[in-house]
């Protein structure tokens, strides 16, 4: 029996739902995992993810942690809509008469799917990198600025206390970039995100594919519940991983904002020799942990809310029962 064919506006919206619920989750861990990766070895403000979380509710609040967030909610929907609706508008592409895709075809579907997201992705990561990373960057000056000081009067000296410099919003940050430097400005770090996310679905929809046909039963169109969440965890735990060293990069490279004596780069190469020979090898994989807890129930909860099937029952009810 062949599965019943899902509308485009159902995916759509199940894409769309599914990331608004896991971006709301997960947030403040991607915000820590930005700061991670962003922090070089001269100037280190955190030493974990919980460290950072720490800080960062201290110096800036509860709601400092999703600093950001506000850019990611508003993309998400698209985002995500466009990669599950690409992965399945491809695997549909290169199947024939419904026979089961062979394992290079859905590593093609999964590319495919990648690559058209970057439209949606990159912009976004390009302004939630600068609102996460603002607070960083103002600590750090913060604290150099207290030691300064205490070096050049000394201890017993009453410390006054700088203002606090304007934080950028979505808004400006946008205006700024599309002022100086055209559309391009916000697709900067266009290669080392198609370098990310089109190795990331190769991975990951093959993966979730293969562990979730592994827990269908043998008399059910689809899987359990279960078997969906954890196959989109482990398959997006899995992938993120794979791909780490990449959006060490790529969070380098969008970042416009430097801190104190921290390198700049010129390009994907550049970036990578310069970690590679200041920082070794291990600094690929900074924030690879919280980007691993970031995507595993992000993907997770986008699975179960695709093939749970939300929005065709929300469809339902809007079109009432047929005559």
């Amino acid at each position: 029996m062949a599965d019943k064919q899902i509308s485009l506006p159902a995916k759509l919206i199940n894409g769309g739902i599914a990331g608004l619920i896991g971006v709301t989750c997960v947030f403040p861990i991607d915000l820590a995992k930005t700061r991670l990766q962003n922090q070089q070895n001269g100037q280190r403000m955190y030493t974990s993810m919980s460290d950072c979380l720490i800080k960062t509710i201290r110096s800036e609040g509860y709601f400092g942690m999703y600093r950001g967030a506000a850019v990611n909610l508003t993309l998400v929907t698209p985002e995500k809509a466009i990669k599950l609706a690409a992965n399945d508008f491809f695997r549909h592409q290169l199947s024939k008469d419904g026979q089961k895709l062979t394992l290079p075809k859905e590593m093609l579907a999964g590319c495919g799917a990648g690559t058209c997201q970057v439209i949606v992705t990159t912009p976004m990561e390009m302004l939630k990198i600068q609102l996460q990373d603002a607070g960083r960057i103002a600590a750090q000056k913060k604290m150099l600025a207290a030691q300064a000081q205490l070096s050049a009067h000394g201890a017993t000296q009453p410390s006054v206390e700088a203002p606090a410099a304007p934080r950028p919003t979505a808004t400006q940050l946008t205006r700024d970039l599309l002022r100086n430097h055209g559309i391009a400005g916000l697709y900067k770090g266009l290669g080392a995100t198609l370098l990310r996310d089109v190795p990331f679905s190769i991975v990951y929809f093959p993966l979730f594919a293969n562990l979730n046909q592994l827990g269908r039963p043998a008399s059910e169109e689809k899987a359990p519940f279960y078997v969906s969440f954890l196959a989109g965890c482990v398959a997006g735990s899995a992938a993120a991983v794979a791909v780490n060293p990449c959006d060490v990069v790529k969070t380098r490279l969008q970042s416009l904002q430097r801190g104190v004596n921290e390198d700049t780069y010129s390009g994907f190469l550049d970036c990578a020799r310069k970690i590679w020979q200041h920082e070794g090898p291990s600094a690929f994989l900074k924030g690879a942990y919280c980007r691993a807890l970031v995507i595993a129930p992000l993907f997770g909860i986008a699975q179960v809310v695709y093939f749970l099937g939300i929005a065709e029952s929300l469809l339902g009810l809007l079109q009432g029962p047929q005559a």
